[in-house]
């Protein structure tokens, strides 16, 4: 497969931004139109509209959404031991690195004489976790998901999850749920699955945050939610996967190429990006990719999503850097051996993985950190998920006499100028007592 080098310098600066442009797979205007049709349709019929997108989307019939208890232990029973213990692995490494980076609630501080102010922090009531299982089917994403909605404590968790041809949710999804401690699992995936935690059905609950990446249609499914003024948050919109790899060249080009194309062969509107100081190296990494798609078996995606990337070729490796930053990746790997010198100059991405022996792989599944992450250029923005994601946090202030007459002339002043009189008279009338 001929994948041509970009030289970085030689583009106008309208080419450069256009280089580095998300491929756009669907007409978004005649998406977006078909995923208010299916939210108005879940509103008005519920579970019996549920069954029309499950059988038009899914080709499979279902009667009942909700996987039986027997149902969750035949498909635990029939995933092996060996998967078993590495789901409670990469469980317990992301529970520890979770537990570590969590915000802890902390004593009042005395903000003045009398005023006291903390932070406290409440779990989301209700919680529903998308987990993507179309031609990859992530039961990463079940402990990505499950473990940081333990620790937060939330009282209802569900999973929603494209029905297979067998009318069931995947098996390992099925494990990694009740690994999480999720029992309540619904057979129903895409945008109408995210109608029906927003809206709630007969059978699937409405929820107050919908949590986890998906396909574009998911990703509009999710964004739509606000626009119709439906009181449901969601964490992120994450949409197809992406990664972004600087090397100054000093790195193993079979590396890079298998980095690349993990994140290639998630589906074919993936889109990866390799840059380097170093021509020669990028000629090696495309050797590299074409020799490896000849055994992998995701090779016809990889090939489509391969279209979409860019092998860029920059004149010194701060360059590389400023690019970096104006893209915002959800995935960035310094793939250098002095990486960690360069983690100042990183102000947008998702998650980093710095080094040559950190591949994006290690994120997805066990080092520990979150793998849903903000894509599309939203990491200039947003975060990946922690367990703070699963939880409100709630400002206090208690204020004594002493510590509201200390500050009552400013809070009169400033209420005055906003023509707010009785926030102003608010403060007076105690001040009058």
């Amino acid at each position: 497969m001929c994948m041509s080098i970009i030289n970085w310098d030689t583009l106008s600066p309208d080419e450069q931004e256009s280089t580095l442009k998300r491929p756009v797979i669907c007409n978004l205007d005649d998406q977006k139109n078909t995923v208010i049709e299916i939210f108005q349709n879940i509103k008005s019929n519920g579970d019996d509209a549920l069954r029309q997108y499950t059988l038009l989307y899914d080709n499979i019939e279902i009667d009942n959404f909700m996987m039986t208890d027997d149902e969750i232990n035949k498909a635990v029973n029939r995933t092996s031991d060996v998967l078993k213990d590495s789901i409670n692995n990469a469980i317990l490494n992301i529970k520890k690195f979770h537990e570590y980076t969590m915000g802890l609630e902390k004593d009042p501080i005395d903000i003045n004489p009398g005023v006291q102010c903390q932070t406290i922090y409440r779990p989301i009531d209700s919680v529903g976790l998308y987990i993507p299982a179309g031609n990859n089917p992530l039961p990463s994403t079940v402990t990505m998901l499950g473990v940081p909605s333990i620790l937060a404590g939330n009282k209802e968790r569900i999973v929603v999850s494209p029905p297979n041809e067998e009318g069931l949710v995947n098996d390992v999804i099925v494990t990694a749920a009740a690994l999480c401690g999720i029992d309540k699992i619904y057979k129903v995936g895409g945008a109408q699955s995210i109608a029906a935690m927003a809206y709630g059905t007969e059978t699937i609950p409405k929820v107050d945050k919908i949590f986890g990446p998906g396909n574009s249609w998911v990703t509009t499914a999710k964004q739509l939610i606000s626009t119709l003024n439906i009181p449901v948050a969601i964490d992120m919109p994450a949409g197809p996967t992406e990664v972004l790899i600087i090397s100054d060249g000093y790195t193993d080009p079979i590396f890079v190429a298998f980095d690349l194309l993990s994140q290639a062969e998630h589906g074919i509107d993936s889109q990866v990006i390799l840059l380097s100081d170093d021509k020669g190296f990028l000629d090696k990494v495309r050797i590299e990719i074409n020799n490896a798609l000849e055994f992998i078996s995701t090779r016809e995606t990889a090939e489509k999503s391969l279209k979409n990337s860019k092998f860029i070729y920059v004149k010194d490796i701060k360059c590389a850097f400023n690019i970096s930053n104006n893209y915002s990746p959800e995935h960035l790997i310094v793939s250098m051996k002095s990486a960690e010198r360069w983690l100042d100059v990183i102000e947008s991405a998702g998650s980093i993985f710095l080094g040559e022996w950190s591949p994006e792989s290690a994120g997805d599944y066990c080092s520990g950190t979150n793998h849903v992450l903000p894509t599309s250029g939203f990491a200039n923005s947003y975060s990946g998920l922690s367990v703070d994601s699963f939880r409100k946090a709630i400002s206090v202030q208690k204020l004594s006499e002493e510590g509201l007459r200390l500050m009552s002339n400013d809070i009169i002043n400033l209420a005055r100028a906003e023509g707010l009189e009785a926030h102003a008279r608010a403060v007076e009338v105690r001040m009058d007592k």
